[in-house]
Order: C-alpha cells, then sequence, then structure tokens
C-alpha cells in the first residue's frame, strides 16, 4: 500500500515539473521585474489595453457619426437638352432647348433633428459602454493580480510543508536507525515528502501560470516574475460593503443609453416616412429664338409604396428588446450586488476563523512533533497533523481570496476601481 502511494506521489511530481516546465518555456528568460501595485499597473494598462482601446476607438466612431448626421444633402446639378437630332425643323440643334438647373432636396417633418439625436444618443451609448468596459477591466485585472499573489503565497506554504516534511522524514529516519520504528515508518515519510515535493512544483507551475495570465491582460512586452503589492494582506481591513443604489452600475448606464439611443432611432426611421420635398431652379436657352426663360419645380414622392412601416417595425421591436435588456441588466446588478455583500460579510467571518484554526493547527502539529520524536505520538498522526497545517494555511489564503474577489466585484457594480480609486 505505502509502496502505490509512493508511486503515486512520484507521478504527481513527475506531471508537476512537466508543467513547470512548460510554463517556464511561455515565460523564458523574459521573467525579469515584478508587476507594479495594483493601481500604478491599472494606470499603466488603461492606456494601452486592447479591450479599452477598442471602446476609445467606438467613441470616436460615434462622435464620427454625428458630424456626418448634421451634414445637409448635396444639392444636384443637372444639365439637359432637348429637341434635338428629330426630324423637319428639329433636324440638329438650331431649335434646341438647353436646361440648366440646380436642385436641393429639403428634410421637413424634423428628420434631421431627429438624426442628430439619434447620433448624439449613441455617443453617449458608447462613452457608457466605455465606462462599463473600464469597470470590468480593472476587476478582471484585479482577480488576476490576486489570483497571482496567491499562486504566489501557495508556492510559499508549499515550500514551508516540503521543509516540515523533510524534517519529519529526518526524524522517522532516525528513530528507524534507533530501532525504535519499523522501516514501513521511513517509506511513509518519504512518500510525504515526495507528495509534499510535487505539491510544490504544481503551486510553482500555477504561480508561472498566473503571472503569464496578468502580464498578458495588461499587453505587457516581458512577463513579470511576481507581484510588488500584497491585495491578500489588505482582506482584513476592508469595510464592510454599504448599501448603494443599483442606479450607479454602469451596467445599467450603459444598459439606460443604449436603450435610449435606440429609441431615438425610433423616431429617426418615423421621420423618414416624410416625404422628401425636392425643389429645382434653373435656367433655359431657347434655340432659334435667341431667348432665355427660368425654370422652377417641385417634386415630392408619392408614399403609395414605401412608407417605411418596415423599418419602423424593426425599429420598435429594437425598442422592445432594450427595455427588455435593461430590465434583466437592473435584476442582475441587484442581485450581482446582494451576493457579492453576503460574500463580503460571510469572507469577513471566515477570516477570524480560520486565523484561529491556523493558530490551533500550527500549536497540534507543534505538540505532535514534540510527541512523535519523544516516541508518544505515532508517525500516522503527525502526518495528519502537518497536513492539517497546511489545510489551514490554505484556507486562510482561500478566505482573504473570497474577500478580495468580493471587493472586486461591488468596485465593478458601482463603478470603481478597487482599493482606493474613485469613478
Amino acid at each position: 500500500m505505502e509502496t502505490h502511494r509512493f508511486a503515486g506521489a512520484r507521478a504527481r511530481l513527475a506531471m508537476a515539473a512537466l508543467a513547470l516546465v512548460i510554463a517556464g518555456a511561455v515565460v523564458g528568460p523574459a521573467m525579469a521585474q515584478p508587476a507594479p501595485p495594483y493601481l500604478a499597473l491599472f494606470r499603466q494598462a488603461e492606456s494601452a489595453a486592447p479591450r479599452l482601446a477598442e471602446s476609445d476607438a467606438n467613441i470616436r466612431a460615434a462622435e464620427g457619426q454625428t458630424i456626418q448626421a448634421a451634414v445637409r444633402p448635396n444639392p444636384n446639378l443637372s444639365l439637359e437638352t432637348e429637341d434635338i437630332a428629330g426630324s423637319g425643323p428639329y433636324n440638329g440643334l438650331s431649335l434646341s432647348q438647353t436646361t440648366l438647373s440646380v436642385s436641393e432636396a429639403l428634410e421637413i417633418g424634423g428628420q434631421r433633428t431627429a438624426r442628430i439625436a439619434a447620433a448624439g444618443a449613441g455617443v453617449n451609448a458608447a462613452r457608457a459602454q466605455r465606462e462599463q468596459a473600464r469597470a470590468d477591466f480593472a476587476y478582471d485585472l484585479a482577480v488576476a493580480y490576486v489570483t497571482a499573489e496567491l499562486a504566489g503565497r501557495r508556492v510559499d506554504l508549499a515550500t514551508e510543508a516540503l521543509n516540515r516534511a523533510q524534517e519529519d522524514e529526518r526524524a522517522a529516519r532516525a528513530l528507524v536507525n534507533a530501532g525504535r520504528e519499523a522501516d514501513l515508518r521511513a517509506v511513509q515519510a518519504n512518500a510525504a515528502t515526495t507528495a509534499a515535493q510535487a505539491d510544490l512544483e504544481t503551486a510553482r507551475a500555477d504561480f508561472a501560470e498566473g503571472l503569464v495570465r496578468l502580464s498578458g491582460l495588461v499587453g505587457a512586452p516581458q512577463s513579470y516574475s511576481g507581484v510588488s503589492q500584497s491585495l491578500l494582506d489588505m482582506a482584513r481591513s476592508l469595510k464592510p460593503p454599504p448599501v448603494e443604489p443599483v442606479s450607479v452600475s454602469p451596467a445599467v448606464r450603459a444598459a439606460e443609453a443604449v436603450r435610449n439611443a435606440v429609441a431615438q432611432r425610433v423616431t429617426v426611421e418615423r421621420t423618414r416616412a416624410t416625404p422628401d420635398v425636392t425643389v429645382s431652379l434653373g435656367v433655359r436657352r431657347i434655340g432659334g429664338q435667341n431667348a432665355n426663360t427660368m425654370v422652377a419645380g417641385v417634386a415630392v414622392p408619392l408614399p403609395l409604396f414605401n412608407n417605411n412601416s418596415g423599418a419602423i417595425a424593426t425599429a420598435t421591436a429594437e425598442l422592445a428588446a432594450a427595455d427588455a435588456r435593461l430590465n434583466a441588466v437592473r435584476l442582475n446588478a441587484e442581485a450581482d450586488w446582494r451576493a457579492a455583500s453576503s460574500q463580503a460579510l460571510a469572507a469577513d467571518r471566515r477570516l477570524g476563523a480560520a486565523a484561529e484554526a491556523e493558530t490551533a493547527a500550527d500549536e497540534a502539529y507543534r505538540l505532535a512533533r514534540v510527541g512523535y520524536d519523544a516516541g508518544r505520538t505515532p508517525l500516522v498522526e503527525l502526518l495528519a497533523a502537518r497536513r492539517s497545517l497546511t489545510e489551514a494555511q490554505m484556507r486562510g489564503l482561500d478566505a482573504r481570496m473570497a474577500r478580495i474577489r468580493a471587493e472586486a466585484t461591488l468596485a465593478r457594480l458601482t463603478g470603481r476601481v478597487p482599493f482606493g480609486d474613485n469613478p
């Protein structure tokens, strides 16, 4: 049984080492410096992150549409020649009539005003979506940052666990050599050491992966070697979540802006049902009489086949869909706020319990080690106490991670950059 456990531990060690080698190949020699503090890193990435650059481009596109919406239709210049190449007296150009005219389409029924208003609403929607993208990016960056830090802390804990396992193995071998323990105890202690080594290599691979993802998120040319600020240590000093209105949520504001833009498009489509009136004015030259006359006209299309009813129905349906999306976003924002608040309060309670459990596990391992050295505690209890200590330390880290993630979620729902920044 112990041989199988030893073989399984060696297999886990090999797999973890392979994962670390792969991660190292991806990271390569570019890992040189730690990531800046979170807020500084966010400021650097805010102007270069591809996700935010896309939102900025969308704003510029919407602003361009606003400029275009205010432009009036171009006039038409036409030149027509009549009564040419006919028969009898109209053979040739002597009796031709040549007309030079200018025509202009008049936008009536508030078409231009509605178009300008719709373009302005599009700009507002693009800007609101940019704020939502900023809040979402700040959240993702915070999660990536603290995930990399957590992975680094797990490496430290796995290193401590390996050191303790090696000390336990040395103590077990000393007792075996003194004839106070069977050889099986040395094999058991060695298997535990090998498993601890495998856990360490796995933690190192996870740490390397977390750093690669963090640097990729901000578009850094080089992978980081670590993080220079501890967000996990801030978990105990965070204030309880306040009760804030959901209307401040950037997701809700973005959905409202999009809904308003769609409503303006409905108005645009309705004004397009009004026929465009085209007026023209020109000069006609009458050949053979050496005379000039003025020509004026008005053209109005008859709405017999196209009254833009299909486009109006489409825009109206899109408005209904936008209303539904807005309601869904509001409900989701309220649910996310309640969930994040509950997670934050639960994490605060978990932090205190985890600290007490870690203290108790540390004392239990110390007593187990003293008892084992004195021959009063079996090896299996020592190994169990060591595992309990490592698990308690990991639970403490998990509780901190949960509190930081909840804080980042609350900041995203209120449009803030977490950990010290205001909108």
